[in-house]
């Protein structure tokens, strides 16, 4: 069956969220970049991602900032009309697709959660499926494959540039840890990052924004003469310093997918539940450690996604022992 859609100038693709989320998508849209070789493919996203993507070599030609789908469904009036396929890559679509719907576009595809609208063509959203294969699938729609699953990202002068002008010469060997993640349950013990680090005997640099401030200079005094980077680069400086390291060792997070997709070989740990939804697809290059834990360390309560789950902060990530994730790390760099 023939699934592309006929003369097709203008693409719009929804995916208006954070670094990790976004890197997922990238397959996707190189699919479509394949598919539609002329159309212009426009990412309605999220402010941060215009100076992100302006100029740098990928499937994307513009980005146009969109309001919070979860609080504003409506589509812009000056967005009505202007595209001839729109996808909806941004999440279940209890919102997104009548945001999706009011842009008006000839044909529409996306994902579709039980409460939410209908588009022209759609593949149910289950929550236990890894993102990036779900939206291959959301591409696959109208007729849109790729052979490649790990996202890619090209790092520019302008991201070397950046990190040239904030930390100057780096160390050969370096290693690079970020402990942050998006809550304190997905994130691995400082105390295990550093040992990890330690036993592999290189210089460190720890990574981190500026609200894991508290959390990057714990680690960093932990591992000696190691480098705290905090909130100091760009996502595309960060992207560069990524490319300097051998590995990079962190929790499931934007940065460990963001230098992945740069080519840096890493070694997360990982939640068994996130690692469906978003661990590496491959393993050359990259390992993913996996606790198994199922039950809140402190309460005993449900697992992480299940319904009457608590929100105790504690790590439920301690079963991964740091000689584990050493010695992954250690075959990568032998590689």
């Amino acid at each position: 069956m023939n699934l592309i859609v006929e003369s097709v100038e203008r693409i719009a693709v929804l995916r208006a969220t954070a670094l990790g989320d976004l890197l997922l998508i990238l397959p996707a849209v190189e699919a479509l970049r394949h598919a539609y070789p002329a159309a212009r493919i426009t990412l309605l996203g999220r402010e941060w991602q215009v100076p992100f993507l302006r100029g740098r070599p990928g499937p994307v030609d513009d980005v146009v900032p969109v309001p919070a789908i979860e609080g504003s469904p409506d589509a812009p009036p000056e967005l009505v009309g202007r595209f001839d396929l729109a996808l909806q890559m941004h999440g279940d679509g209890h919102h997104a697709n009548a945001f999706v719907n009011g842009l008006g576009a000839r044909v529409t595809a996306g994902l579709r959660g039980d409460d939410a609208q209908p588009l022209d063509r759609w593949v149910p959203y289950v929550p236990y499926q890894h993102e990036t294969l779900r939206f291959l699938e959301v591409a696959g729609l109208v007729g849109a494959s790729s052979e490649h699953v790990e996202p890619r990202m090209q790092v520019t002068r302008g991201d070397y540039a950046e990190l040239r002008s904030v930390l100057g010469a780096l160390p050969r060997g370096l290693i690079a840890v970020h402990p942050g993640g998006r809550d304190a349950r997905r994130r691995w013990p400082a105390s295990c990052f550093a040992d990890a680090a330690a036993r592999l005997g290189r210089p460190v640099v720890v990574t981190g924004g500026e609200h894991e401030r508290d959390l990057v200079e714990k680690v960093a005094a932990l591992i000696p003469r190691s480098i705290p980077v905090v909130g100091a680069l760009s996502a595309g400086g960060l992207a560069a310093l990524y490319t300097a390291c051998d590995v990079v060792i962190a929790n499931d997070s934007g940065p460990r997918r963001l230098a992945a997709a740069t080519g840096t070989p890493t070694v997360g740990v990982y939640w068994c539940g996130d690692l469906i939804n978003a661990g590496p697809l491959t393993r050359s290059h990259h390992r993913p450690l996996i606790s198994w834990t199922t039950h809140c360390p402190t309460c005993g309560g449900a697992g992480l996604r299940e319904p009457g789950g608590c929100d105790h902060p504690v790590s439920w990530l301690t079963d991964v022992g740091a000689e584990a994730v050493a010695a992954q790390a250690d075959e990568l760099l032998s590689a």
